[in-house]
């Protein structure tokens, strides 16, 4: 009889399959200050980060809540709970600096074809701040402005 072998143990890491068994920070932010939802039609992967923030005393804007809402596959749900991880209790200027490749050391590696997922994590998490930006009116650091530019572009 032929030896029956889990593919997504051999394809993720041990900590990838933790995030995706267990995943942290799972659900929707009621009244959330900032929403960012992307979205990967090639792989039909899903992704909502809600945002909740405050501030610190020293006037500082932390992301004092976050959660997250993903229809996808292992890799996206494991990024999606990591950047939550990564993000909860952090400064937003902190926050907009935190890349796939934080994500993908976190999760001790992703396969290759799966490296979207981590971008798409990040991609969520710009969209979320800059909404927040946009529904308190303040003025988009240049960076998130041009992040969220290029993704709009790429979405259309």
């Amino acid at each position: 009889m032929a030896k029956k072998i889990n593919t997504c143990s051999a394809l993720y890491t041990p900590k990838v399959m933790e995030a995706f068994k267990n995943p942290h920070n799972y659900g929707k932010i009621k009244n959330a200050d900032g929403i960012g939802k992307v979205g990967n039609i090639v792989c039909g992967d899903v992704m909502w980060l809600y945002i909740k923030v405050e501030e610190n005393k020293k006037h500082e804007e932390i992301i004092e809540d976050i959660k997250f809402e993903t229809f996808g596959c292992v890799a996206a749900i494991s990024t999606s709970s990591t950047i939550t991880d990564l993000v909860k209790g952090k400064t937003i200027k902190s926050a907009l600096k935190i890349k796939k490749d934080d994500i993908v050391k976190k999760l001790g590696g992703l396969p290759s074809i799966k490296y979207h997922c981590s971008v798409l994590a990040v991609d969520a998490l710009t969209e979320a701040i800059y909404d927040y930006y946009l529904k308190q009116g303040k003025d988009f650091p240049d960076d998130l402005l041009e992040r969220h530019k290029k993704l709009k572009k790429e979405e259309n």
